[in-house]
């Protein structure tokens, strides 16, 4: 018996316009931020728990996404839109700033995924 998603096409698609870090990208941002001047002990949890729902969602198919992921896919887009304008052109801005949006995937100096 096929579940269905929770997520609709509307949302699914507007996740991946505004995550426009690959997973890959994300992955190492985590890490990086992360990271104290020892070595990190456990580099697969580095990272906010958002951003690391994030990481998990960008390796699902929309079939098999929950109800808890669409909550975050609401939270990250709705936190983009409040960031940004909805071109999403490259933009820069101070660091922090920046920072604090590639932790959703997003980074604001590239274009929309």
């Amino acid at each position: 018996m096929a579940t269905q998603s929770h997520v609709d096409e509307t949302l699914w698609d507007e996740f991946h316009r505004v995550v426009n870090m690959t997973s890959r990208e994300l992955g190492d941002w985590l890490r990086v931020r992360s990271a104290g001047t020892d070595s990190e002990e456990l580099p697969d949890q580095s990272g906010t728990k958002t951003g690391q729902h994030v990481l998990e969602i960008l390796g699902k198919r929309r079939t098999d996404l929950t109800e808890d992921d669409e909550r975050v896919m609401r939270k990250v887009v709705d936190k983009v839109h409040a960031e940004r304008r909805d071109d999403l052109e490259p933009t820069a801005g101070q660091e922090n700033w920046r920072h604090r949006l590639m932790t959703i995937g997003h980074d604001p100096l590239k274009g929309a995924g």
